[in-house]
């Protein structure tokens, strides 16, 4: 078998899994119902293409057709169902995320890097929404703007680090973000630094995030865990010596009970 990732020509690579995986992951919330060429401009495969994979994946009964769209069906939150039975570390974080909520009124979640990404895979929000997308588990953000996926850029390797800087496209967000790599290699070192990642206002206006990396007992990294507020309510002082120690104590009793 091989120990690095596989490229598309590989002879291993199947092609028709990462097609079909590929369908599904087209349909989100701005596109929650496509008809058949809809879907095909998306993934850009053919007409004839994306039909089969859309009939394979009706059949199988991941996908939903309902006269010229389709959607997927409820069958799919089983793949995900997988990963969270399999990681049952969540449980125990999903309590502490709540009970940071309840101790502070701020939205609290975990997070993975997936890619270039952070993916959502606990949250505990609060009542006061903060960015225009409903957060949730499975929201995706690029990790270069967020205070968790810098935590966890910070835990790569070097190698591994400087090839993420190299492929990744910096985006003006807002004023605020970071679009020089050097200055972004430079922030990412200081988090290493630190323990610690402070994002202000570089994804969404009026977004200020912290966050800290959480391991087990065995000392494997689990994720991120932030905490994410309003700039205008919550000031640094604020984040950095009333929010920072109790994400500290928080990680500290996940790496106590969780193994």
């Amino acid at each position: 078998m091989h120990d690095e990732t596989l490229t598309t020509d590989d002879r291993d690579f199947v092609t028709a899994l990462a097609s079909g995986l590929e369908v599904i992951q087209a349909f989100d919330a701005d596109t929650p119902r496509m008809t058949l060429s809809e879907v095909a401009t998306k993934t850009g495969m053919n007409r004839a293409r994306a039909r089969r994979f859309l009939l394979t994946l009706h059949a199988q009964g991941y996908v939903r057709k309902q006269q010229r769209h389709f959607e997927l069906a409820p069958k799919v939150l089983q793949l995900g169902y997988a990963f969270l039975s399999a990681n049952n570390y969540r449980s125990v974080i999903q309590q502490y995320l709540e009970d940071i909520t309840a101790e502070i009124g701020e939205s609290s979640s975990l997070g993975v890097l997936d890619g270039d990404e952070v993916m959502y895979v606990a949250r505990s929000s609060a009542k006061h929404r903060l960015m225009a997308i409903t957060l949730s588990v499975g929201t995706r953000l690029p990790a270069t703007y967020t205070s968790m996926g810098r935590v966890l850029l910070a835990q790569l390797a070097d190698d591994a680090l400087e090839a993420y800087l190299e492929r990744v496209a910096l985006e003006a967000h807002t004023e605020r973000s970071i679009t020089d790599r050097a200055q972004l290699r430079n922030c990412i070192e200081q988090v290493r630094q630190q323990g610690y990642s402070i994002v202000d206002q570089e994804l969404d206006p009026g977004l200020r995030s912290l966050a800290v990396p959480a391991f087990d007992a065995n000392g494997k990294l689990l994720g991120a865990i932030n905490i994410s507020t309003n700039a205008a309510r919550i000031d640094f002082d604020t984040l950095t010596h009333t929010f920072l120690p109790l994400l500290q104590d928080k990680v500290q009793l996940i790496h106590t009970h969780v193994s």
